[in-house]
């Protein structure tokens, strides 16, 4: 169990470590700054390529090399390639952070859920450690009814040897793999509790909820959605079209854009639609010009400031990405999931039992059944209630301010 938060403390060496993936950067961002503001020297450790998104909150970044293939986003088909490759990133990361620390060691290290070498770093160290989790956590039982289906795969007896073999000379005390991997001693879950499998089996001693963590300072205006695209919505937030009834934002994250036949159906499915504004986000894979000819209600970007956007619209297609989720239930605006990889088949079904959303897989986005999903969702009045009810629940976990104090009371 977390603490009360308590009298301020001195002014520490916090350090996180982190992975380039812009899904695992984001969603702590705004923890950083506020830290930073608290007085607090914080140092980042990451690949130089999340420098953009790392140094404007006031951050040190210390350069750490990765070898995950987030650039070109060419990640394993199957789950023991995927998880091996985290595994690589941690055995050739972990002399860089030694490098790094052992000379000048943190008071406290935060660190994301795959970046693995920070825990042995810390444990090495005797020093205390707290993970930000951007996404669901492990739950009482979670190991027998999905680790146990992961370790059916092939290569997973590999894998987990080749593990154990790590831990056993990195200098951690943790040695058994899974405990080490899934079980953190002390974690911040940055999602809201609803989005949570099996909530009521989470252990409370170790997680603490606080929900999606935003900017204190900027309102609805804040663009924590946005990550330096040559093309946005504007640098400042966005603005509402004074002639739109409705806005309706489209936007499959930052990962899996490269849909340009999943675009030309939600112009067909909004087009020219009654009242609707749109504001469609295609990332940095797709060219516009396969779009064909616009709407003239149809906004088309690389990147938007989404949850700017999202405070001002009235529906939101979403790749069901934690991220995503987070920022909608925020916003108490009805979904429809159209998921694309990863947890996000999980998510968007866990939406769907919220009663705040539609599924309707790649495969089966027509225009015609995007367009009558958004119309029954927004006619639904119960839609609307549980909306308003998950995004009060969502605010009033905490986010920025409830986490930042949890950190501040774990210093020594």
């Amino acid at each position: 169990m977390f603490p009360a938060p308590s009298a301020p403390r001195r002014r520490a060496h916090i350090a996180m470590v982190g992975i380039p993936a812009v899904s695992h950067v984001l969603p702590s961002l705004e923890i950083i700054r506020e830290l930073v503001a608290r007085g607090h020297r914080v140092t980042y450790a990451n690949d130089p390529s999340a420098a953009g998104l790392i140094t404007p909150t006031g951050a040190e970044l210390v350069p750490c090399a990765s070898t995950l293939p987030v650039a070109d986003n060419e990640w394993p088909e199957d789950a023991i390639g995927a998880m091996s490759l985290f595994l690589d990133d941690a055995i050739q990361a972990l002399p860089q952070l030694r490098a790094a620390y052992d000379p000048d060691p943190a008071d406290l290290y935060l660190y994301d859920i795959g970046a693995y070498a920070a825990r042995a770093l810390a444990e090495s160290q005797g020093r205390p450690l707290l993970q930000l989790s951007p996404t669901f956590v492990a739950w009482d039982g979670y190991e027998e009814e999905v680790a146990s289906q992961l370790r059916q795969l092939p290569g997973a007896d590999a894998y987990q040897a080749r593990f154990a073999r790590w831990l056993a000379g990195c200098g951690a005390s943790t040695t058994d793999v899974d405990t080490f991997s899934g079980r953190p001693e002390r974690a911040l879950a940055l999602i809201s509790r609803a989005m949570q499998p099996h909530a009521e089996r989470v252990d409370t001693e170790a997680v603490t909820f606080v929900g999606p963590c935003f900017d204190l300072s900027a309102g609805t205006g804040d663009t924590a959605g946005m990550v330096g695209a040559a093309d946005t919505a504007g640098s400042d937030g966005w603005a509402r079209p004074a002639d739109a009834e409705n806005v309706l934002l489209v936007s499959l994250g930052s990962a899996f854009t490269r849909r340009p036949e999943f675009y030309r159906q939600c112009l067909a499915a909004y087009g020219e639609l009654p009242g609707w504004h749109i504001v469609l986000q295609i990332g940095k894979y797709t060219d516009p010009a396969e779009l064909g000819t616009l709407p003239s209600n149809v906004e088309v970007h690389s990147w938007v400031p989404q949850r700017a956007i999202l405070e001002q619209a009235d529906a939101f297609v979403t790749h069901a990405g934690m991220g995503g989720c987070g920022e909608g239930l925020l916003a108490g605006v009805p979904m429809i999931a159209v998921p694309q990889g990863a947890e996000q088949f999980m998510n968007a079904d866990r939406l769907v039992e919220l009663g705040v959303a539609r599924r309707i897989d790649t495969a089966e986005a027509t225009g015609e059944r995007l367009r009558a999903a958004l119309l029954e969702l927004v006619a639904d009045p119960e839609v609307a209630r549980r909306s308003a009810r998950l995004s009060a629940e969502a605010r009033s976990e905490g986010g920025t301010r409830r986490a930042a104090d949890l950190i501040e009371d774990m210093l020594p």
